[in-house]
């Protein structure tokens, strides 16, 4: 994930359905929330948390932006996915991956340029492998690119629901129930643990701005 997109992107320490053929495979984790619960998110919510996500006019790298009206179905189809019903996870989410790919302008890693490293969640390579690896669809097509981390990530950018599907799975699969607990709280406090031990990364004034802007889009009432 990124410290600053004009300056060095650092790399992460980074439900019970059955998925349908095609579609990535959800685990069951608890959602509940005192957090408005839905996944329907909307282009204008997007733009809110991401000013700059309302145009992919002269992009700064070729084929990698993606407008809010993309971002915002593919984002909720994540949810739905996944089973992230709290308003408060979703805020969290959509703010780290808004701030991660510079509003959604890239979804690989330019600066220092790991190779591998990407997905709109700006995973690292260890963690691209083990989300491509829960994506049944997937499982055929990884086997050609065992041990290349630019490969992998290929697979996932080649989806638009694999690509703004990977804040969801982290989310879902790398964080502790605790900190989940504390998120769904909608605090300060709470988003500052996700940030620090769950990402692993500083709770910045700079990824601040945008958890501010995605829990006011989204209605999240601490």
């Amino acid at each position: 994930m990124k410290s600053s997109i004009l300056s060095t992107l650092c790399v992460l320490p980074l439900l019970a359905v059955a998925a349908p053929a095609g579609r990535i495979q959800a685990r069951n984790t608890s959602s509940s929330s005192s957090s408005s619960s839905s996944s329907s998110i909307t282009a204008e919510q997007i733009e809110t948390i991401a000013p700059t996500s309302n145009s992919c006019d002269n992009p700064p790298a070729a084929g990698e932006c993606a407008t809010a009206a993309q971002a915002a179905p593919n984002i909720a189809k994540s949810f739905d996915t996944y089973g992230v019903t709290s308003r408060a996870e979703q805020a969290a989410v959509i703010g780290l991956m808004a701030f991660e790919s510079d509003d959604f302008k890239y979804n690989k890693n330019h600066f220092p340029g790991v190779p591998g490293q990407g997905t709109r969640n700006m995973q690292s390579p260890a963690f691209n492998a083990k989300y491509a690896a829960d994506i049944p669809a997937l499982a055929d097509k990884l086997a050609s690119v065992s041990g290349n981390p630019t490969g992998v990530l290929d697979l996932l950018l080649a989806d638009e629901e694999y690509d703004f599907g990977s804040g969801a799975w982290f989310l879902t699969t790398q964080c502790e129930d605790s900190v989940r607990s504390q998120l769904q709280s909608g605090s300060e406090a709470g988003w500052a643990a996700y940030i620090t031990s769950c990402v692993g990364t500083d709770a910045n004034d700079d990824r601040k701005a945008y958890w501010t802007r995605a829990i006011q889009a989204l209605g999240v009432a601490s």
